[in-house]
């Protein structure tokens, strides 16, 4: 158990030195690839997400989902790609060969869609190359660029507001 606490700890300093480090840099470039994180735990619809994307006009070649849980059983299996505490080790080292190549992409944007304040999913959120940071309201507002204050179970709300925001900076055209 002290093991675990220390290797939290390598994991926050290492998460901690990435946010004070980041660069963000906003263009109006449009979005033609996204890549979504999502806690299973919390919501397993990835449907929703794979709607979405369609909506946005992003090509199934150019979306990713992946899952986190707490858990390493379960109906992890539907999943492309999903990951737990086991594929972290020390200062954030990937363990994932999956999980990293996801992090290494330059996603045009990235949706992270957790509530739940889990050091993993915080740093994958910081470590992802995505240019455009998209999330829902969290602890740490210095992980995403553009948050989206609301409910987890709400994701009409998010969406509404997500293609307004991005039609506002130039990411999406608004053709309704």
């Amino acid at each position: 158990m002290i093991l675990k606490g220390f290797k939290e700890k390598s994991i926050e300093k290492h998460l901690n030195k990435l946010l004070s480090e980041r660069q963000v840099n906003v263009t109006d470039k449009q979005i033609e690839s996204l890549g979504v994180i999502l806690n299973i735990d919390e919501i397993d619809d990835f449907e929703l997400f794979r709607k979405f994307a369609n909506f946005l006009k992003i090509r199934d070649n150019k979306l990713k989902i992946i899952a986190f849980s707490k858990n390493d059983k379960g109906m992890l299996t539907s999943w492309d790609v999903c990951f737990n505490p086991k594929d972290f080790g020390w200062n954030g080292a990937i363990k994932n060969a999956e999980l990293q190549l996801f992090l290494e992409t330059k996603y045009d944007a990235l949706i992270s869609y957790y509530e739940e304040d889990v050091l993993e999913l915080k740093l994958i959120t910081a470590m992802s190359k995505a240019q455009f940071k998209i999330g829902i309201v969290q602890d740490d507002e210095r992980i995403n660029d553009l948050i989206i204050k609301t409910k987890l179970k709400d994701f009409d709300l998010f969406k509404e507001e997500t293609i307004k925001y991005l039609t506002i900076l130039n990411k999406i055209k608004n053709e309704q």
